[in-house]
């Protein structure tokens, strides 16, 4: 199965295993495309910026906007989030190994995002690693049909994954 999702339970968490799995996958040299996502904690407020790295080496998009202290809506900037693909969208290639999606998040849901190019890289026959939360993993699941494998939330199961993905086990005869 070439597409997979992780989650976890923890707030974060998801992002900071794709990040730091990401961070795997360029020193082992992999081709590796898409983005990841880094949260940074704003002073007196409860909200935090959310960043998006383009993999495998950049820009740094601000992926969230300010609506204010008291806001409580999505903060999301959908224009930042639009670049971001376009980026990822540009580096994605038949020589790409792995794309990894930080989130199939609202905009995804929806029919937006980084939706068309999971679909794309699928058809390329590259392994698509996605990360996704409890509030969209049904619509998630109806867009992946049975072609999802959830993985455990560690870096190594995400890497077994992966290598089974551009290693297929040996054809018995």
């Amino acid at each position: 199965m070439n597409l997979a999702y992780v989650m976890t339970e923890n707030s974060g968490g998801t992002d900071k295993l794709l990040s730091a799995f990401a961070a795997l996958c360029v020193t082992a040299e992999i081709n590796v495309a898409g983005v990841v996502q880094s949260n940074l904690e704003c002073i007196g407020t409860h909200h935090c910026d959310m960043d998006a790295r383009v993999l495998p080496d950049g820009p740094v998009i601000r992926i969230s906007q300010s609506l204010g202290k008291d806001a409580r809506g999505c903060r999301l900037d959908p224009a930042a989030l639009e670049q971001a693909v376009a980026e990822v969208k540009n580096r994605l290639s038949p020589q790409t190994e792995l794309l990894i999606v930080n989130k199939f998040g609202k905009h995804e849901a929806d029919g937006r995002g980084f939706r068309e190019l999971i679909a794309e890289a699928i058809g390329m026959d590259v392994p698509v690693l996605v990360g996704v939360n409890q509030m969209n993993l049904g619509v998630f699941l109806e867009f992946a049909g049975d072609c999802a494998l959830q993985l455990p939330s560690d870096s190594q199961s995400l890497m077994e994954w992966f290598d089974r993905q551009v290693k297929p086990a040996a054809v018995v005869e």
